[in-house]
C-alpha cells in the first residue's frame, strides 16, 4: 500500500503493497455479511495520551467482556483504515470482547509531534506503554490483531509483554525483507535518502491541500470504487499530510533496517499454540515461500491463505473486512474453546 499512499497518481504509476480489485465476498457468506453491515454498532474515536504522545484510537466496548482485542495497524498506522473491520469483529464476537484499534505515532489528522520522526522500534515501545497504561487493569485475556507490519510488532510485544497477552494473530504478515521483491526494493532505497523522502511527502501533502471533492475524485481514480468510504476519508483526511508520509517513510525505512531475511521461526515454534497466520495469495510483504517454510518447520502451527481475491490492504474494501474479521472472529473462538478445555 506504501508506494500508492504517497499519492495518489502514484497509484496510477507503480505497483504497491497490493493491488486494489474490487472483490464479491464468499458467497456462503452474503447474507451474513449483509446482516454485519446492516446492524453493526459503530467504533468510537478516542485521542489518548500514551506516554506522553497523542494517540488515536478506535474502540468498541462490551458491557460484560470475556476478551479484549488490540487491532495493530500496518504502515501507514492510521487506524480509520479498519473502522469496517473492528466494527465486524466487535459483531462476529457477539459482543463478548471489547475492541480496540491503535493508530501508530504521528500518523495522524494533526501534527501533534511537530514533524518527529519515530522509528519502528519507537512504535513497538508505545504499543507496549499502551498494554501497560490503557490496559494494565484488565482482567480479562488480551489478544492481539496484527497487519503487515504490525505482525511483526505484534510478536515483539509477546517478547517483552508476554504475561498480558495469550493470543496472536497476524494478518497478511510483514516478518521479514523479501529480498526477491522489487517494490520493496523501490521503497527502501527511496527511504534510505531524506531528500527523496521529503520531495515525495512534500507532493503527497500537495495533494492533502487541494479541494475535498477534487481529492476524492483523484483517490477515487487512482485506487478504485472498490475502497470503502472511511478508507477513502483516512486516505484524504490523515495519510495525505506532509507529517504522516515522512513518518510512513522514515518508519519503512527502520523496518528494513530492523527485520531479518527469514522470520524468527523459533520464537514461533516455541509460541505456536498462542499464534496463528493469515497469508495473501499474492502478497509480496508475505510471500507464500515464507508460509510454506512455517508450515515445514511448525507443522502444528495455525496457517491459512486467504483465496477469496482481497488483497494486504484488505481493510479498505467493506469485502476485505469483513471476510477477514469473519477467519479472526473463528480463530479467537476456535482458541479460547481449546483454553477452556486444556
Amino acid at each position: 500500500m506504501l508506494l500508492r499512499l504517497v499519492s495518489p497518481i502514484s497509484a496510477l504509476l507503480s505497483n504497491s503493497r497490493s493491488k486494489f480489485p474490487a472483490k464479491c465476498i464468499h458467497s456462503k457468506m452474503g447474507s451474513e455479511s449483509k446482516s454485519l453491515v446492516e446492524n453493526k454498532k459503530s467504533a468510537n474515536y478516542r485521542l489518548a495520551n500514551i506516554s506522553g504522545f497523542k494517540t488515536d484510537l478506535l474502540e468498541i466496548n462490551s458491557n460484560e467482556p470475556k476478551l479484549h482485542v488490540l487491532l495493530i495497524p500496518g504502515n501507514p498506522g492510521v487506524v480509520s483504515f479498519y473502522t469496517e473491520f473492528l466494527e465486524s469483529l466487535y459483531e462476529l464476537l457477539g459482543g463478548t470482547a471489547s475492541v480496540t484499534g491503535i493508530s501508530h505515532i504521528s500518523q495522524s489528522k494533526k501534527d501533534w509531534e511537530s514533524r518527529r520522526l519515530f522509528s519502528l522500534e519507537e512504535q513497538i515501545d508505545h504499543k507496549i506503554s499502551f498494554i501497560e497504561q490503557e490496559l494494565q487493569d484488565v482482567e480479562v485475556p488480551i489478544i492481539l490483531v496484527g497487519h503487515s507490519i504490525g505482525s511483526y510488532i505484534s510478536l515483539e510485544v509477546i517478547k517483552r509483554c508476554h504475561k498480558k497477552v495469550t493470543y496472536c494473530i497476524g494478518l497478511y504478515p510483514f516478518l521479514a525483507v523479501n529480498t526477491a521483491s522489487s517494490t520493496q526494493t523501490f521503497i527502501r532505497r527511496l527511504a534510505m535518502f531524506p531528500a527523496l523522502c521529503t520531495a515525495a511527502s512534500a507532493i503527497g501533502a500537495l495533494f492533502g491541500a487541494l479541494p475535498s471533492e477534487l481529492t476524492g475524485f483523484l483517490v477515487k481514480i487512482s485506487v478504485g470504487k472498490s475502497w470503502s468510504s472511511s478508507a477513502v476519508e483516512a486516505l484524504c483526511t490523515h495519510v495525505q499530510k506532509y507529517h504522516t508520509l515522512r513518518n510512513v517513510l522514515y518508519m519503512a525505512m527502520t523496518e528494513f533496517q530492523t527485520l531479518p531475511e527469514k522470520p524468527d521461526l523459533e520464537f514461533i515454534t516455541s509460541k505456536r499454540s498462542q499464534i496463528a497466520f493469515l497469508f495473501g495469495l499474492d502478497d509480496h510483504w508475505g510471500p507464500l515461500q515464507f508460509y510454506e517454510e512455517m508450515k515445514k518447520q511448525v507443522p502444528d502451527a495455525s496457517l491459512d491463505v486467504e483465496r477469496e481475491g482481497h488483497t494486504h490492504a484488505f481493510s479498505c474494501t467493506a469485502a476485505g473486512s469483513i471476510w477477514v474479521a469473519q477467519h479472526v472472529s473463528s480463530l479467537i473462538r476456535n482458541h479460547t474453546q481449546l483454553a477452556k478445555s486444556s
